[in-house]
């Protein structure tokens, strides 16, 4: 049994990794601010003996004996990271220097979710670990963006100065139960207009790409990431490297869900992405993972439960 931290551990993702690190047989601490996590993801897990729930911010120092940190705690989706984009950017640079020093002092084994924003809006296609990016430092995303950035540079020199056990992940878009219902990412957006029958928006032409990721999979990807050996530290890439257009996406949604919701159009937002696919081959061959669950399939859950959840509302 390890002693497991989890920032940011009543999110969409923090709430699936929380669940599969019990499952394991561990202690999980779960700290959240309850910014963009809800009480609701993990309340299921709250008469389990070895699971804690703190309600903390890591731009604030925290303190605990831990054998190992997850640190997602971050608002992911812009509607929230540019609703205060200076508490966004402490978030991932102070909450990173915070849990480095926490990983530091109790020589535990920290975990960075990082994120394909990173890359920006690509140069090239698809994505590898060596591609330094196309990044606005000062448009409107930068706030989470850069901030992912600065936190990769933490890691990494308190790795090469303090000799801190780090994992470095970059997680591309994700999908499945739990996500909040309006928090503005395509997936979500999509599938709630269609059940609502409202129009589907779509943000430019719909030729922009995404590749969608389902969150089992990825919480596949980070434990064996911060399982693998030592030596490799990442930054590796998580996600599903099958690749689709907006249009594709949402077309796909209206006949899952039998909606009649119309397609409409507005403007694209400034810097958004075009292009976003990984290259997974360093995944592969270090961790010898790859997502399994096709869109279809992980689709079929993600709108049963938003149907469960409207059906509450």
């Amino acid at each position: 049994m390890k002693r497991i931290l989890v920032t940011g551990g009543a999110g969409f993702i923090g709430s699936h990794l929380c669940e599969h690190l019990l499952g394991q047989g561990h202690e999980v601490i779960c700290l959240d601010n309850y910014f963009t996590g809800r009480k609701a993801n993990i309340v299921h897990l709250m008469d389990r003996p070895y699971f804690e729930v703190v309600r903390h911010d890591v731009t604030t120092p925290y303190y605990a004996e831990v054998d190992e940190i997850y640190n997602l705690a971050c608002p992911a989706s812009p509607v929230h990271y540019q609703y205060n984009p200076i508490k966004t950017v402490k978030t991932s640079v102070m909450g990173a220097i915070n849990m480095l020093g926490l990983a530091k002092r109790v020589k535990a084994k920290i975990l960075q979710a990082s994120t394909s924003e990173v890359y920006g809006d690509p140069a090239v296609h698809p994505q590898v670990e060596g591609y330094w990016g196309n990044v606005n430092p000062i448009g409107i995303r930068s706030c989470y963006d850069e901030g992912k950035r600065c936190a990769e540079t933490l890691f990494m020199d308190y790795h090469r100065q303090n000799g801190v056990r780090i994992k470095i992940i970059r997680i591309f878009n994700t999908y499945g139960p739990r996500m909040f219902m309006n928090d503005g990412r395509v997936v979500s957006n999509f599938i709630v207009q269609a059940l609502k029958g409202e129009d589907i928006t779509i943000y430019g032409d719909g030729s922009q790409t995404r590749s969608f990721q389902y969150v089992d999979d990825l919480i596949a990807g980070m434990t064996r990431m911060m399982a693998a050996d030592d030596v490799f530290i990442g930054p590796v890439n998580l996600g599903n490297p099958h690749e689709f257009t907006i249009l594709e996406l949402a077309e796909k949604i209206v006949d899952m869900t039998g909606s009649r919701s119309r397609l409409i159009r507005k403007p694209l937002p400034s810097d958004d992405p075009t292009q976003r696919r990984p290259d997974i081959s360093l995944a592969q061959k270090e961790l010898a993972w790859k997502p399994r669950v096709q869109l279809e399939e992980g689709l079929r859950k993600t709108i049963a439960y938003f149907e469960e959840q409207l059906k509450q509302r």
